[in-house]
């Protein structure tokens, strides 16, 4: 019997993306800045090392999910992990932005050693967390509910992260900033224009700030949620090749992984050129009393605010037109304001309603993704008689890694191609032109490869309405 998802309950579910959400924002929009210009390494290095450690991670994620699928504890198979890793995963985090002081290869080792343990760590709490939305409730309309309150409060995390994280580096590296050597003086001055303070001590406790406020949202996000649904069959006697051969079997799990995949490549790209753009191209200085925001934050802040009211507006319209079709358009839509992005004028007010626009799109898409990877659990489960979320979600979390890393490396190769040099005050005509391309033209291709995706998904609102119905009678049987 599947019972009603109370609000706490939505609530606590979302607090668990809230708080992956912090950090995930800040590798995907501060962390090639970080390694360039505050860590020291160059930008095809940190490219190289982004794709290196999340594609291998990427595939770590599939085994989590299966291992997530054959664990069993009083708690459930999936929530412990959150309960498990809430403090490593803070932890870690702190350990990834430290700056140590090594020669070039030391810290080339240090920054793949803890960037890729990082993203483990962030496996292991993120992939069960996903694989609880499989388990959480069977109603494929409460599932995009769900979904919803995962993304909303994914971007208010977002949003929280974007208001706090750049006063607080400030902050920091005004009190602690002195080494004793100069050292840490001089690499401020010599980014004194960049979005956020160049200072190391500045960075590291930045994120130990975050970190905390992650670490409690995790354990609320365990507390608050329960796992309802139940397999049709035990799992434990089911070998891990012949869940592995069914998935890759699965046609909708394919497409839905390519169309993920484009669609993230999307925002990879725009968020991790972002400052760079604004630094070299649009060089607005200055920044907003009392807050402390420069124009780089403002952006952020703003995509944020308008991928959130996506997110909350996503419900309505795929229930009113389809979660397909819904996608399809975003999609559509945003390509052509991407494409118009690189001519508008160098002007704060242009660039900022596109931003609005563009990210309102980005807010629909993202939980109609989530929300169709719990449909291709119960495709598979009718197909083979096995419920697999974690498995199935690890591979969409595979996908999201493997987007954000192909996005991260491009953004420095890009950036190494068009000639960046983080040891000069301004960049060449070449490396502006360069990032501008890369906020605007080429994301606009990632959505038109999205758009085309999705045209040829198969699970129509009818087709995933006929599922449910199928296997709820099957567990009625069962019970």
């Amino acid at each position: 019997m599947n019972t009603k998802v109370t609000l706490k309950e939505k609530t606590g579910y979302g607090f668990g993306d809230m708080a992956s959400s912090m950090f995930w924002k800040i590798f995907g929009m501060y962390s090639l800045f970080f390694y360039t210009d505050v860590f020291g390494i160059t930008a095809v290095a940190a490219g190289t090392m982004f794709l290196v450690a999340r594609v291998w991670d990427s595939f770590f994620d599939l085994f989590v999910g299966i291992v997530a699928d054959r664990t069993e504890t009083r708690w459930g198979r999936y929530r412990p992990y959150l309960l498990w890793f809430a403090v490593p995963f803070s932890v870690m985090g702190v350990i990834t932005f430290l700056v140590p002081d090594f020669g070039a290869a030391g810290k080339l080792v240090y920054a793949y050693a803890t960037y890729s343990l990082m993203m483990i760590v962030y496996s292991l709490v993120n992939v069960p967390y996903a694989s609880l939305l499989g388990v959480m409730s069977s109603n494929p309309l409460e599932r995009n509910i769900l979904s919803s309150y995962r993304m909303s409060f994914a971007f208010i995390g977002s949003f929280i992260t974007f208001m706090l994280f750049q006063p607080l580096t400030d902050a920091y590296s005004d009190v602690f900033g002195a080494d004793g050597d100069g050292q840490v003086q001089a690499v401020v001055e010599q980014t004194a224009e960049a979005s956020v303070s160049a200072s190391p001590i500045g960075w590291t406790l930045g994120i130990a700030t975050v970190g905390v406020i992650c670490t409690i949202l995790f354990f609320l996000c365990f507390k608050w949620t329960r796992e309802r649904v139940q397999p049709l069959s035990e799992n434990e006697d089911v070998s891990v090749r012949r869940d592995l051969s069914s998935l890759f079997h699965n046609a909708p799990w394919w497409i839905l992984v390519g169309t993920g995949l484009a669609a993230l490549l999307f925002n990879a790209i725009r968020d991790g050129v972002a400052i760079y753009y604004f630094r070299d191209h649009v060089q607005v200085t200055g920044r907003a009393p009392l807050t402390g925001w420069d124009m780089t934050t403002v952006y952020f802040l703003a995509g944020q605010a308008a991928s959130l009211a996506g997110v909350i507006l996503a419900p309505a319209l795929s229930s009113r037109y389809g979660r397909k079709r819904t996608y399809m358009v975003a999609m559509a839509i945003a390509a052509v304001l991407s494409a118009v992005f690189f001519f508008v004028p160098n002007q704060p007010g242009w660039i900022l309603l596109l931003q609005i626009l563009i990210s309102l799109c980005a807010g629909y898409v993202l939980p109609l993704l989530w929300s169709m990877f719990a449909d291709i659990v119960d495709y598979q489960e009718l197909k083979t008689n096995r419920h697999t979320p974690g498995l199935i979600f690890s591979s969409s979390s595979m996908s999201q890694k493997l987007g954000w890393a192909l996005g991260a490396a491009l953004t420095g190769w890009m950036l190494f191609l068009f000639g960046y040099d983080p040891d000069v005050a301004r960049q060449s005509t070449q490396t502006v032109f360069g990032e501008r391309l890369m906020i605007s033209l080429i994301p606009a291709v990632c959505c038109v490869a999205a758009f085309f995706g999705m045209m040829a998904y198969p699970l129509t609102e009818k087709k995933v309405a006929e599922m449910a119905e199928e296997l709820a009678e099957k567990r009625a049987k069962t019970e």
